[in-house]
């Protein structure tokens, strides 16, 4: 990576100012000063905008006027960061994720010792008790090299294909090459397709000694009975195995083996089995018949809009 690149923290938020309020006192108190935090509301109905706007790291607001989900609010944070904000790394996070003080020095440590270009950087993801947390478990290289796994581990990582945004360090570059997130996507598989289009040819790490606590409300993985959104995992996954070029024809075949599995557990699991039945019947209709729309087209009546333009017309995939 560049000498001395400029970093900012993009943090999505929407409706839990109590954890934006930590995780903004996390981003301050990291042992590697950040050169800026853009927080991102997406229209929360409560108080998080105040939150951020009065809080000690004076970080960019940017409001959205409607819930973009997760997808929607990086694509907005990431085109902030990049095109306003001048960052050359752009460090992603949710408004549940609490660094630990030396979380970010320890992903650049990796990167800058590194023996290559990396482009993505990866967190170790605890619960509230410390345990690794499931649900943002990153995917080992498969077919990496005795060479590539020793240059990992020698600045204590290991070679991985894809990456969670719960604490996620994207070099701009690599942005710049293969664009934003696909904000259609809204919620579940955004940080899966978006990290696996970044690291089909680019390097990816999971740095062991950053770490960052998830404090989601429960201890689980993906697959707990999901309700009603169980209708994004499914045609989110059939978006991404048939629409996104994220994936390599093997990778398709046991992606899509792997996710019927999922979905056969998460199904035999359920309390609420008809309501995953009928969700998961329209996800797999939408998945089939539709495709999700350029993010440029998406955000475009939002204030990033020009920012994500530039970002996207400027790609080259």
């Amino acid at each position: 990576m560049a000498s001395s690149p400029r970093i900012v923290a993009v943090l999505v938020a929407y409706n839990r100012r109590d954890l934006l309020q930590d995780a903004l006192d996390a981003l301050a108190d990291q042992d590697l000063p950040l050169d800026g935090i853009c927080v991102v509301d997406n229209a929360s109905t409560d108080d998080s905008s105040d939150v951020a706007r009065a809080h000690r790291s004076e970080p960019e607001l940017v409001r959205l006027e409607r819930n973009t989900g997760g997808a929607g609010g990086f694509a907005a944070g990431m085109a902030h960061a990049a095109e306003v904000m001048d960052a050359d790394l752009v460090w992603l996070m949710d408004d549940d994720t609490i660094p630990t003080p030396s979380a970010l020095s320890a992903l650049v440590e990796a990167c800058d010792r590194y023996p290559g270009t990396v482009d993505v950087a990866g967190s170790r993801v605890v619960w509230v008790d410390g345990r690794d947390h499931p649900m943002n478990t990153p995917r080992r290289r498969p077919g990496a090299t005795a060479a590539e796994r020793a240059a990992a581990a020698t600045v204590g990582a290991v070679p991985v294909r894809s990456s969670s945004f719960v604490s996620m360090l994207v070099r701009v570059d690599a942005v710049r090459a293969h664009g934003l997130p696909v904000a259609d996507y809204f919620i579940w598989n955004d940080d899966f397709e978006y990290s696996c289009r970044l690291l089909k040819h680019g390097v990816g790490l999971h740095v062991t000694a950053s770490v960052v606590e998830h404090r989601t409300k429960v201890f689980g993985a993906t697959d707990a009975d999901p309700g009603e959104r169980f209708y994004y995992e499914v045609r989110n996954k059939l978006w991404m195995l048939t629409r996104s070029s994220a994936l390599t024809s093997l990778e398709r075949v046991l992606y899509a083996g792997a996710s019927v599995r999922r979905w056969a557990r998460t199904f035999a699991r359920s309390s609420a089995r008809g309501v995953l039945l009928r969700a998961g019947a329209r996800g797999l209709r939408d998945g089939v018949v539709s495709a999700p729309r350029p993010t440029r087209l998406v955000l475009d009546d939002l204030p990033v809009s020009e920012a994500v333009r530039g970002l996207e017309l400027g790609s080259r995939t």
